[in-house]
């Protein structure tokens, strides 16, 4: 845990999602708590519902039961239109595939989250160029997709999850296309940065190596979420 542990951000209460009445529920009885400024690891089996509570957190997926609250706000109680204005303005999204767009500029891309909240041009440019300085991005501003390395690519999707100042960074599997050395960087750089910026993170991650960058990690299992012990 990072610091003294402050008041919950994300808190989730009895998250059940089912989407065959025949098979068992996906999730059931999910109970999670992220304070601000904390970084969480969340392992598991696949098919075990990581991707599911990723979504449902997201607002993306709706819960057969249960609550999801982040920062006061029930999620679960907003229509799509609600839960797409939070996603937009609280949270940020890291994925294993990058998704950056390959017409645009590493700046437009990085400064796509600040288009969308009508952020004005020169406070959008200033933010752009710190996100780019912090994640040693500075000198490729004008560059293309095209030509950037992989761990270059998630470093900009990294930028442009963070240059609104989210409060929540939803990252699915972020290093998955990476060379270990490459991974390393990119997994420590996600720490620096979402504690600097004063948010929370959830991590999903197959790897044990990638969960040691987390302040704790849980395992997600057929009985809920339990704890694992740090490891060295």
């Amino acid at each position: 845990m990072h610091g003294t542990r402050q008041r919950a951000l994300l808190e989730v209460e009895g998250l059940s999602r089912r989407y065959r009445e025949d098979r068992p529920p996906v999730l059931a009885g999910i109970d999670l708590s992220l304070a601000a400024d904390e970084y969480l690891a969340i392992m598991g089996e696949s098919g075990v519902g990581k991707s599911t509570l990723l979504n449902l957190i997201a607002g993306l997926d709706r819960p057969d039961a249960g609550t999801i609250r982040l920062d006061g706000v029930d999620i679960t109680a907003l229509d799509d239109e609600g839960a797409t204005l939070l996603r937009r303005r609280q949270m940020g999204f890291v994925f294993q595939a990058f998704h950056v767009l390959p017409y645009l500029t590493v700046a437009q891309n990085v400064a796509l989250p600040l288009d969308l909240l009508g952020v004005a041009a020169q406070e959008r440019a200033a933010r752009v160029a710190q996100m780019l300085e912090a994640v040693g991005l500075a000198g490729f501003a004008a560059r293309h997709p095209r030509e950037l390395s992989g761990g270059e690519l998630q470093r900009v999707a990294i930028a442009r999850s963070l240059v609104h100042r989210p409060r929540l960074v939803l990252a699915d599997e972020p290093t998955g296309n990476l060379d270990p050395r490459t991974a390393a960087q990119v997994l420590a750089l996600l720490r620096e940065q979402i504690h600097a910026n004063g948010g929370a993170g959830i991590l999903i991650t197959h790897s044990v190596t990638a969960a040691r960058s987390a302040d704790r990690t849980l395992a997600l299992t057929a009985h809920g979420l339990v704890p694992l012990p740090a490891t060295p």
